[in-house]
């Protein structure tokens, strides 16, 4: 009986190891898949608060004045969709909690069973061991054998038995604890389910009473359609004067870049023509020839420090910082619906990004300050040049950087108005320049 049992658990599982390796990766797979899931659902979740508890100071810092203002709505509407992100966002983690605890359910079914199974084989194996306790019986099944390599192998076999028996042991025990693990971590699963839900129910609360605001509000500036149109008309009209000030800045910037490049190049010219005629006297022909076309196609627009810097901002499309540490975008880039006003739109040639008071303007990459500069009703403005790129951040109140001067990805530039008579809006105009076409910068900074 002690043969056939050993013969039953010693069995080998033959499988190619090709398949093998397949399987158990897949296997892997299945089983992190979830866990990735709900970390990044985390995360995400995480993200979304603390946008909203930007926001939410910038709306505290509204509440001073009691009048409704675009400026209140622009932030309420804010809140409002991120509240909804963060809801939905709380509801897929609570299902894939619930997958995952069903999944760690199943693998803790899975080793109880094991457990059972192990118990049970181990328990066949005393009885097995009860029956031949006797050194007698084992020494005779020994003596017994047909052969001396019999007899080697009858001992080996006994001797395996043994060391089969251990690692039974062995196995129970690392089953046992495998189940306590899980037992731990579903309890982990179902203690943060049920903060999660908490949570979720307070932000529908909440997202509720924003909604209620948003509508209170937009009634309001509803009445007021006259005075909205004419502050947009003024706006609108600051707006243009801002974004041709910059666009005149930026073309006198490289209409003189490529004077002294072309001037430059003619020098060289000059210079290459001067030694060929020194060396070379007598071959007036193939002289003009050779020379160089002295035409604007010929010279060579950057120059290679600037062709590595407009390379390395090219290649950063969509993962450039923020040139704000926190904010959030109030004004897209485009042709924008006016968000009161019917039938009316604003046009930007750039991005606002609204944050709390206080805050800095940062430059998104490293590059050369060309120009500051101020627009009476605008404040003031900083241009850095990477390459052939030019990013603009408009609506400083203090700059800290001087023309000439080098800077590095994320230093501080300048301090951004706070205006006091609109709710202490803060908030930075931005703007992205390859050559003279201005960019979208929602396309370039990270998301």
């Amino acid at each position: 009986m002690i043969h056939q049992i050993l013969k039953i658990k010693l069995k080998p599982v033959i499988m190619p190891n090709r398949l093998l390796i397949i399987l158990i990766s897949i296997f892997c797979i299945v089983l992190t898949l979830p866990a990735q899931n709900v970390k990044e659902l985390e995360r995400q979740r995480k993200q979304t608060l603390k946008t909203l508890e930007t926001t939410s100071k910038m709306l505290n810092e509204t509440k001073k004045s009691q009048r409704s203002s675009l400026n209140k709505l622009t932030i309420i509407n804010k809140n409002i969709t991120e509240r909804k992100v963060l809801i939905k966002n709380i509801s897929s983690e609570i299902s894939q909690m619930d997958v995952k605890i069903d999944q760690l359910n199943q693998e803790k079914s899975k080793l109880e069973n094991r457990l059972k199974s192990l118990k049970l084989d181990y328990a066949n194996l005393i009885q097995e061991e009860h029956y031949n306790r006797s050194l007698y019986a084992k020494v005779m099944f020994v003596l017994s054998s047909k052969s001396f390599d019999q007899s080697l192998r009858r001992l080996r076999y006994l001797q395996e038995y043994s060391d089969y028996r251990k690692d039974q042991v062995h196995e129970i025990e690392d089953v046992k604890t495998q189940i306590l693990r899980k037992n731990d971590s579903i309890q982990s699963h179902k203690t943060t389910k049920v903060k999660v839900v908490k949570q979720k129910e307070t932000e529908a609360k909440t997202l509720s009473k924003d909604e209620q605001k948003e509508k209170g509000l937009l009634t309001d500036l509803q009445k007021k359609e006259k005075k909205l149109r004419e502050a947009q008309k003024i706006q609108q009209k600051k707006a243009d004067e801002l974004n041709n000030k910059i666009e005149q800045i930026i073309a006198r910037e490289i209409r003189k870049a490529e004077a002294k490049r072309e001037a430059a190049e003619k020098k060289r010219i000059a210079d290459e023509n001067r030694s060929k005629s020194v060396t070379s006297t007598g071959s007036k022909t193939a002289s003009k020839k050779n020379t160089p076309s002295t035409s604007a196609s010929s010279v060579s627009v950057l120059t290679k420090e600037e062709t590595l810097i407009s390379g390395n901002f090219e290649r950063n499309i969509g993962r450039l910082p923020w040139p704000t540490s926190n904010g959030f975008i109030s004004g897209h880039y485009g042709i924008q619906q006016h968000p009161v006003l019917k039938h009316v739109t604003i046009n930007n040639k750039g991005i606002y990004i609204q944050t709390p008071v206080g805050s800095t303007a940062r430059a998104v990459f490293e590059g050369v300050v060309t120009q500051r500069f101020s627009i009476p009703g605008s404040n003031n403005g900083v241009i850095i040049q990477h390459g052939n790129y030019r990013t603009v951040y408009a609506n400083l109140t203090q700059i800290y950087v001087k023309e000439g001067e080098h800077v590095s990805a994320k230093q501080a530039i300048g301090k951004i108005y706070t205006d006091d008579e609109n709710d202490n809006k803060t908030e930075l105009y931005f703007q992205i320049y390859n050559g003279r076409n201005v960019q979208n910068p929602e396309s370039w900074i990270a998301r």
